[in-house]
């Protein structure tokens, strides 16, 4: 009898050292460890308000505290399960801390309880996905903010300008980097897809018409035109390249818009334009590297491409003088020959990797062209 007693009693303390899902044995250290969590979670739901808890999360947030964000912003979420906001934080702290398996389950659960309200949540569960489901949740994310932004404007059209706030959830800029997020897939993991090339230069284009001026944007365009370019078997006409090249130095890709701009001044040697873009991104690049770098003078590149378009705009007569005066303008500012050119002679080759093949001959003609006019 004795011995069944005892038997008794150590199963039912092997029962006591189960956990209720059935799973493997909690020791005692485990047991004490979950009543204490579950104690201080019911102590900080008691303690602080939803609102204090978003600010204590955002708080932390700010100070790239993420592990201590997580903790308060899951304390919100015990109270408030649904709250798309908390959510929203929730999945962008566990990105943060690269969890990405735990953010996608968290956007996914916003996405289930609103779908057409809230953008953000797309764009994080775009940037963690790949391919073509990217691309649907950036689409679904920009036409969440279209309408967003559409209902904010007839709102604002209703009750008029000074009754309704002007500010929206929503920019023109937020659209535009989300087209740009798109065109970046087309243009790189789904470069080989059927019709990818049409589809990236509409993302593009469309980058473009909510925001002229993003950087992102007109650096897609630039990589896109420049790469049609270097893959078409027919050669785009002259001045589609030009536009190309002024692209490319405006997001500061210089050394794909000198390559372009080589290219135009093999073909031909007498535009003034092609001269004064190469002397103007050399002239752009005049910080870097204590003014020279891999063996390229910009200074001296600058100049020699700038004196050249100088005097080929007097032998050609143009008549853009905005070119002209800013030409001057750089010339002056780069402070004439004396100190655009290096005094060693043995250095000509280091006025730039695109002057070698380049002969003198229109200098000349154009000097004797000044002559003539001047007789």
């Amino acid at each position: 009898m004795g011995g069944q007693a005892k038997a008794k009693k150590k199963n039912k303390a092997k029962r006591k050292d189960t956990k209720p899902n059935g799973g493997a044995l909690m020791s005692p250290q485990e047991r004490m460890k979950a009543k204490m969590q579950e104690r201080a979670k019911k102590k900080t739901a008691e303690k602080y308000t939803i609102d204090q808890l978003v600010g204590k999360t955002e708080e932390c947030i700010d100070n790239f505290d993420f592990d201590m964000a997580r903790l308060y912003c899951q304390r919100a979420l015990d109270i408030e399960p649904t709250n798309l906001t908390i959510l929203d934080m929730m999945g962008n702290i566990c990105t943060e801390l690269g969890e990405i398996e735990k953010a996608k389950q968290v956007y996914l659960k916003a996405v289930e309880l609103s779908p057409e309200d809230g953008h953000s949540k797309y764009m994080y569960l775009g940037q963690i996905h790949t391919g073509m489901e990217a691309v649907q949740y950036f689409s679904k994310g920009t036409e969440v903010m279209l309408n967003t932004m559409d209902k904010h404007a007839n709102k604002a059209s209703a009750f008029g300008a000074a009754a309704f706030p002007s500010e929206c959830a929503v920019t023109k800029k937020n659209v535009s980097v989300a087209f740009c997020s798109i065109a970046e897939i087309f243009f790189t993991d789904l470069c080989m897809e059927e019709g990818a090339a049409d589809r990236c230069k509409v993302a593009i284009d469309k980058a473009l018409q909510y925001d002229e001026h993003n950087p992102e944007a007109l650096q897609l365009m630039a990589s896109y035109l420049f790469s049609i370019e270097k893959n078409e078997s027919n050669i785009p006409p002259y001045e589609s390249r030009i536009t190309t090249a002024k692209l490319l130095i405006e997001a500061e890709q210089y050394e794909m818009a000198t390559e372009v701009l080589e290219d135009l001044l093999e073909e031909d040697d007498e535009v003034v334009e092609v001269w004064y873009l190469l002397g103007w991104l050399f002239y752009l690049q005049l910080d870097k590297q204590d003014l020279t770098s891999n063996g390229v003078n910009f200074r001296k590149s600058a100049w020699t491409y700038l004196s050249k378009a100088k005097k080929l705009y007097v032998k050609l007569r143009c008549e853009d003088a905005p070119m002209f005066e800013h030409t001057e303008q750089l010339l002056a500012e780069l402070g004439g020959e004396e100190h655009g050119a290096d005094d060693d002679d043995d250095d000509d080759d280091e006025a730039g990797p695109y002057l070698d093949n380049i002969e003198d001959d229109f200098i000349q003609s154009s000097d004797d062209e000044e002559d003539a006019m001047d007789h």
